[in-house]
């Protein structure tokens, strides 16, 4: 683990680091914010998950989330969407596919098994790294994510009952196995077993009985020109959590757009709420 950058902002510092994934079987790079707090004190973390095309670069200069995290004295830690490197296969022609859309699943189709393990890498790999090198108190996180990052807080919280304390989304892809671009990256890493699939699909985990310890928050854009389109379906998410009493907070905020000027207006909120969830205070 080597740190590459340091800013300080908000009495705190966001620093940048490179290591070697076992995982991934690739060099890795992700960003951590450590609030003021973490000067003197262990503190609880904030796993952010990233978009299509992101890396860990969109979040933290266009989510203006560190002044909030400063408040609450929670850690932000913030990994890149894919493995990346020379050596890593891609379709450069397709954004919705390879570098830049690792979709936070462990491929099992070559040649992208070697190193599309993101599930592993988030949920195992990247919180033990984390937490042994750095002040974050050990198993005290909760999650959260945009568009494939918004899937994948989901997947990750409830493929992992206990992991996480809290889990929220922006504009998530609620029912990939439905959604072209969960169509797209699930027959490309996953194969045609539409069984496997289910296992990395929100509704689909509900649906078997998943379970998630607080209430689901999720904050979709009425202009978010994806939902027209039928990528991200939050009625079936809505709908699976009714039919298994699975608390859901779904906010349709009106006008906006799938864009990070969304994700500026209410990262503050869902940074109150997972806070709230892990016991701190302002």
């Amino acid at each position: 683990m080597k740190q590459i950058e340091q800013i300080k902002e908000w009495g705190g510092y966001l620093n940048r680091y490179t290591h070697y994934a076992n995982t991934c079987q690739c060099e890795m790079t992700f960003s951590v914010y450590l609030p003021p707090q973490a000067a003197t004190q262990r503190v609880p973390a904030l796993y952010w998950l990233s978009g299509l095309t992101c890396t860990d670069d969109n979040f933290r200069v266009k989510a203006g989330a560190q002044r909030y995290a400063a408040d609450y004295g929670i850690a932000l830690i913030i990994p890149d969407t894919s493995p990346r490197g020379d050596s890593v296969p891609d379709i450069p022609e397709r954004y919705d596919q390879g570098k830049g859309a690792g979709f936070y699943v462990n491929a099992t189709q070559t040649p992208w098994a070697e190193n599309y393990q993101m599930d592993a890498y988030i949920t195992r790999e990247l919180p033990a790294l984390v937490e042994e090198h750095l002040p974050l108190l050990p198993g005290i996180r909760s999650i959260s994510g945009h568009s494939m990052g918004g899937h994948g807080a989901l997947v990750c919280a409830l493929r992992n009952p206990g992991m996480y304390r809290s889990v929220s989304a922006f504009a998530p892809i609620c029912n990939p196995s439905l959604s072209p671009w969960g169509l797209a990256c699930f027959s490309l890493y996953l194969g045609e077993e539409r069984a496997l699939w289910e296992q990395y699909d929100a509704v689909c985990l509900i649906k078997a009985g998943a379970q998630i310890p607080t209430e689901i928050l999720v904050d979709q854009g009425t202009a978010d020109e994806f939902l027209d389109a039928g990528q991200l379906l939050p009625e079936n998410l809505k709908a699976a959590c009714k039919l298994m009493e699975l608390p859901l907070r779904l906010r349709m905020q009106e006008g906006y757009d799938h864009s990070y000027h969304f994700i500026g207006s209410f990262i503050g909120e869902h940074i109150a709420y997972h806070a709230q969830v892990l016991g701190l205070r302002r």
